[in-house]
């Protein structure tokens, strides 16, 4: 098992963590501070790596506090016990900068240029502004109607003057609060396009896109931050995976506005975690976690519960596809069982390899019997896509449906017999005309990390090789060359092939279909057009509406396929949030 955990490092490069590349040391932390601007008064990080309850460090916030006056090392720390976040820094292993203004006062073209320098340090995907008086005006007249907003999750403003709406704007998350607020908020209401719904005004197109006005005067500052936190500043993030892999890092309005997305908090979707560990007769104990539908958890019919098992990318938090792939938001709606292992192995716990995979799911169907063994899929990202690749061949017997983000199957021998196609072709062909198994594969066609191809080089590539040996495995005609003439993106003849424009970023947009054996679409591909190596979202409804289509019969391990693909309720052009 180490030796496959020791392989899969070395092909996958590609996966490479995005916690690993957002991880400070603590010494790193003082190098760090002490590099900060001048008008940086205060700097904290409360990373805290190594623990396996909580959260991940996954997309953690990154605060830039802007006071009513110019602060001191010992007045910034006293602004933080006003705003009492501790807790929540903590938590969420946040940065937090208070930032000066340049000058004695704010003045928006040379704060706006150090927001900038402060941003390019920081390189926070979820970053979150808080204005406070005369930081607030800055705020709402420098950063909000500016390119700014397009690179900030979310505003939270307490009093201040209000600023002007642009004629176009990409829009940002707000939490106006003090003295005319209403007055503030305008702005904010025009540039997020949004209608009044409840207690917010929100963008009918991106629900994420929210104001919320709080005209409570003389509320301490404490309880109104954490009004926001909850009704707003916890709900979302942003990060731009566009014309690049994100945690390579982008400076200030480099590749664009940066894609919304929600923020996991599993417990607001009703969704109970367990974190279960269990020691080996050899070796380290193994790791992963279950997150259950609370109503499902108990009184659920046997064999009712469909199984979604999450894979981790390279040396990634054993959490991450449950935070940051999607399918946590999805089994939010419709209701079923994820389990994300630590399938690869760490400096704490042991490699599962495939046997181990097919161990814990054993393990699972024993513990629970609502679930649901015809309907078992499983995902992964970068070197978890690999592994899910392979799995589904592999383990064929045990899933309906896999795929993942960002992976396929490598050329030759050397990778060793988990990720390459001289093994995996072999058992493909094998099977060949008596298994079926459902594969997704969503790619980034600006991926340098697995990479995607072109119309020179797309031969032996990775996910080519993948598209190739599940043909041959599904009893299907293999497409050895790709033909460039009609499909310039793909170089493939897919059944149903459809563009859909996503409402994140400045309009990613996808190009899906599928290969069919017979009426059964047994290969599906989703290409997120210019984007880079890592989950797009909006992906994971797309994946479970194409894997719950199929089952497998759990005594004579046919795959059996339900329904049409009309039916999938997301292939329009508005992607989810």
């Amino acid at each position: 098992m180490k030796r496959i955990a020791l392989i899969l490092i070395a092909i996958c490069i590609a996966a490479t963590s995005f916690a690993q590349n957002n991880a400070t040391s603590f010494a790193q932390k003082e190098k760090t501070a002490a590099a900060m601007p001048e008008n940086v008064a205060y700097y904290e990080n409360y990373l805290n790596l190594g623990h396996i309850e909580g959260r991940s460090n996954n997309n953690a916030p990154t605060f830039f506090i802007y006071p009513h006056k110019k602060l001191d090392e010992s007045g910034a720390k006293a602004l933080l016990e006003e705003l009492d976040i501790k807790d929540i820094l903590t938590a969420n292993h946040t940065k937090v900068y208070v930032i000066n203004p340049i000058g004695e006062k704010y003045n928006n073209p040379d704060d706006f240029e150090a927001f900038k320098e402060v941003f390019n340090k920081a390189r926070s995907g979820n970053l979150k502004v808080i204005g406070i008086g005369d930081g607030a005006t800055f705020v709402n007249t420098a950063l909000a109607p500016t390119e700014a907003a397009g690179h900030i999750a979310g505003i939270l403003t307490i009093g201040g003057k209000p600023g002007k709406a642009p004629a176009q704007s990409w829009g940002v998350p707000a939490y106006i609060s003090g003295k005319n607020a209403h007055k503030v908020a305008k702005a904010y209401i025009a540039m997020d396009k949004g209608v009044k719904k409840g207690n917010k005004y929100v963008n009918e197109e991106e629900q994420l896109l929210a104001v919320v006005v709080d005209e409570s005067e003389d509320t301490p500052i404490a309880e109104t931050f954490d009004k926001a936190w909850e009704e707003l500043l916890v709900k979302n993030f942003r990060y731009n995976n566009y014309r690049h892999t994100h945690y390579n890092g982008a400076d200030f309005g480099e590749y664009g506005p940066y894609e919304l997305e929600p923020y996991t908090v599993h417990e607001s979707l009703g969704i109970k975690r367990n974190t279960v560990t269990l020691e080996q007769k050899k070796g380290l104990p193994w790791l992963w976690y279950e997150y259950w539908p609370q109503e499902l958890m108990e009184g659920a019919p046997a064999a009712s519960v469909p199984v979604m098992v999450l894979l981790h990318g390279n040396t990634n938090d054993p959490r991450t596809q449950a935070e940051t792939s999607g399918f946590m938001q999805v089994a939010g709606k419709e209701r079923f069982f994820i389990v994300e292992m630590e399938w690869q192995g760490s400096k704490n716990y042991g490699a599962m390899g495939y046997d181990g995979v097919e161990r814990v799911i054993q393990l699972l169907l024993e513990k629970y019997p609502q679930l649901d063994p015809s309907r078992i899929y499983a995902q992964g990202l970068s070197a978890g896509a690999i592994t899910a690749t392979a799995l589904g061949i592999c383990k064929s017997y045990l899933f309906a449906g896999v795929g993942g983000y960002g992976g396929g199957i490598y050329t030759g021998a050397k990778t060793g017999r988990f990720s390459n196609t001289i093994s995996l072709w072999g058992e493909a062909t094998q099977k060949r005309g008596s298994v079926e198994v459902a594969y997704c594969s969503v790619i980034g066609t600006a991926d340098k990390v697995v990479p995607f191809y072109t119309k020179e080089d797309y031969k032996g590539n990775s996910y080519v090789n993948a598209w190739n040996t599940y043909q041959q495995l599904n009893g299907m005609e293999v497409t050895a060359e790709l033909d460039f003439t009609s499909d310039t993106l793909l170089g493939l003849n897919l059944a149903d092939r459809r563009r859909i424009t996503t409402n994140k970023g400045n309009g990613i947009q996808l190009e899906t279909g599928y290969f069919y054996n017979g009426e059964k679409p047994l290969i599906k591909i989703i290409a997120v057009v210019d984007y880079g190596h890592w989950n797009f979202i909006p992906a994971a409804q797309m994946m479970w509406d194409y894997f719950k289509m199929f089952s497998r019969d759990p005594k004579t391990k046919k795959l059996i396929y339900h329904g049409s693909i009309n039916q999938q309720s997301n292939e329009g052009t508005q992607s989810n949030n």
